[in-house]
């Protein structure tokens, strides 16, 4: 049975895609089947992994509102134990064919219960913002990772996100819960970014990943290649960072039984 965790965050630039893209290639990596799903009408978690969003024949959006099959939908990335379920703009009117739609924030756990046991994680990529597509991954999935930029405004985005998850578990999804906080974008040659750390760090003990991801070039250049940064530079500070962050959620699943 698969692990299913959503990356979340209603404040945009914060390296949610990213993190969905190179976080789902770094646990594929490790040999264990890994599906992306793309429920972001943007789709840049699919130009991500190299598919052309533009020329997809069906899309999650024929999952959710037309009932195909969702396994007619997955697609492969040529990356090996990596699939994904990928999206485009046909997305963008989801929301309000949902909202007339019975049982319309369940659409996606139904959905991802008929391929859960052919995958060991299933990493979901969520809008930047808080819409009916975010409720239904939220509801679909195990544990929230939440993405947060070093910077002045963090704190302020973040009690948003977690105010988002406490509604959801007293309502839609009990057993949700944080798989933790991420830091990204983090540049330790000011001390702005090690003072935002320090500060979630001690508001939030014991929620905060080890693994910090840094500003780097290339990470930021590999989407334009298609290619998640461990396919673009195995080298690179940003792919060391997100093999690390695979290896601490699977070191925590462990540790947790």
């Amino acid at each position: 049975m698969s692990r299913i965790i959503c990356i979340a965050n209603q404040k945009g630039g914060v390296g949610k895609t990213t993190t969905a893209v190179n976080l789902a290639a770094a646990l594929a990596a490790t040999e264990r089947p890994t599906l992306l799903v793309d429920i972001d009408p943007q789709g840049n978690a699919t130009s991500g992994v190299g598919l052309d969003k533009d020329g997809l024949s069906q899309t999650i959006y024929d999952a959710l509102i037309n009932g195909v099959d969702p396994r007619g939908v997955v697609m492969d990335t040529g990356q090996p134990f990596l699939h994904i379920i990928p999206s485009n703009a046909d997305l963008a009117g989801a929301e309000l064919e949902l909202a007339s739609l019975e049982g319309r924030e369940q659409k996606l756990r139904f959905l991802l219960a008929e391929l859960r046991d052919q995958y060991r994680y299933i990493i979901i990529d969520c809008p930047p913002s808080l819409n009916l597509l975010t409720i239904n991954a939220m509801t679909a999935a195990e544990s929230v990772l939440i993405p947060l930029q070093c910077e002045y405004y963090a704190m302020e985005g973040l009690s948003q996100i977690l105010h988002t998850i406490r509604l959801m578990q007293r309502g839609l999804n009990p057993f949700l819960k944080i798989e933790g906080i991420l830091l990204t974008m983090f540049d330790g040659r000011g001390n702005l970014g090690k003072e935002v750390a320090e500060e979630i760090r001690s508001n939030f003990p014991g929620q905060v990943f080890e693994t910090v991801i840094p500003r780097n070039i290339r990470l930021a250049e590999a989407p334009s290649h298609g290619k998640p940064i461990i396919y673009y530079d195995i080298n690179s500070r940003g792919a060391v960072a997100y093999l690390k962050l695979a290896r601490e959620i699977i070191q925590r699943e462990a540790a947790n039984g």
